[in-house]
């Protein structure tokens, strides 16, 4: 799979761009806060419907514009298809697949398939649990598409359980008599509970994939003695029968899920939040014996993050799945040893894209085409 052309309209800080690839590897390079990564970002944002960057649509939408479009031209197995959204701050997005609309935007996920390693996946390592989250829940869409819609309806039910459970605070805190009508709970349980198994399965059944490749790229990468690790941390007891077993058992989950919910239910009330589920859970890294978090040195850090990025590459393209890879601005951060290391492991990609400030960062045996970013513009010079 590679991107064969891309269109930017009032993207960012791009009133309107259009560049076009080959397979193999391709470098931007231009001065920081020129528009390198607004081009990243923007395939980051049609492969997954989300920045790496911000939370919300509104910074993606140039100033002065109303909208913006992301359109781009996928080959994959020698057959093109062209994807296109439009980002409405405030509405839902609008989307075309081979020029023809789709009823929602996420079915545009699964055209393009992609792994991006970027300074902010920093946070993934020391930032909250939340980071970890997405992005298991990222490489879970970006290698089974349809958990998207999964991951959409448990968030729906979390929103609307939180909202029956914060009315029903707030009537009691300003003196209502009942403490608010809690009479459907029981089924935001039920749905909860469904939900929340599809995705917990997913999500256990993806990380004992992961371990192994991470394991296998932190070595690679950091050339130490000590292991890297991953595992899942729930927030609620499982029964102890082992993760590759409990994903396949969603009934098992299911009840797990409904039982939490039950035993946490007097405090969920009093707090008025959803204090059980997928939503709660963690990713747990570590190096040797010791949490990465709290104990990693800055180097080991960024090790960990780019091993994260480089195994869930790995681990598509072990399952047949051919993704395009992008490292933004990643260079500038290691030092020659982890530069040359990484170079190695990445140089067979069938599509590179690289962005740097300083194309000498980025090792000879990745050096592409390239292409000079400026305000505005970018240009094809070799």
């Amino acid at each position: 799979m590679y991107v064969r052309r891309l269109e930017l309209i009032d993207f960012r800080s791009y009133q309107r761009v259009e560049l076009t690839f080959e397979p193999g590897g391709s470098v931007l390079v231009g001065p920081n806060g020129v528009g390198k990564t607004n081009l990243v970002e923007a395939l980051g944002y049609l492969a997954t419907l989300g920045s790496h960057r911000v939370a919300t649509d509104a910074p993606l939408v140039r100033v002065g514009a109303d909208s913006a479009i992301i359109r781009c031209l996928v080959v994959h197995d020698q057959r093109e298809l062209l994807v296109e959204l439009e980002i409405v701050p405030g509405r839902a997005n609008r989307a075309r697949l081979g020029r023809s609309p789709t009823r929602r935007a996420r079915e545009v996920i699964g055209a393009l398939r992609l792994v991006l390693f970027a300074p902010e996946d920093l946070e993934i390592v020391r930032g909250d649990p939340a980071e970890r989250r997405r992005y298991l829940d990222e490489l879970l869409v970006t290698r089974l598409p349809r958990f998207a819609g999964v991951r959409a309806d448990y968030d729906r039910v979390v929103k609307q359980r939180n909202a029956l459970l914060r009315s029903a605070y707030l009537a009691r805190k300003t003196g209502g008599d009942r403490g608010g009508d809690l009479s459907t709970l029981d089924v935001w349980d039920a749905h909860l509970a469904r939900h929340g198994a599809e995705l917990l399965a997913g999500r256990l059944e993806l990380v004992t994939a992961l371990a192994p490749h991470v394991a296998k790229a932190y070595d690679a990468v950091a050339a130490t003695s000590a292991a890297a690790g991953i595992s899942y941390r729930p927030s609620i007891d499982l029964p102890d029968s082992g993760p590759v077993q409990l994903a396949a058992d969603r009934s098992a989950l299911e009840s797990a899920l409904l039982a939490a919910l039950g035993e946490a239910r007097r405090s969920e009330v009093d707090r008025g939040v959803t204090l059980v589920g997928p939503h709660r859970d963690d990713l747990h890294l570590t190096i040797g014996s010791l949490p990465v978090k709290g104990y990693a040195s800055h180097g080991e850090s960024w090790s960990c993050a780019l091993a994260l990025r480089l195994a869930a590459y790995d681990l598509l393209r072990a399952e047949g799945i051919e993704p395009v890879l992008v490292l933004d601005d990643v260079f500038a951060e290691l030092d020659s040893g982890r530069r040359e290391r990484l170079a190695e492991l990445v140089a067979g990609a069938s599509q590179l894209l690289v962005t740097c400030a300083v194309a000498e960062d980025v090792p000879v045996a990745l050096r592409g085409a390239r292409f000079e970013v400026s305000r505005g513009e970018v240009r094809h010079v070799g």
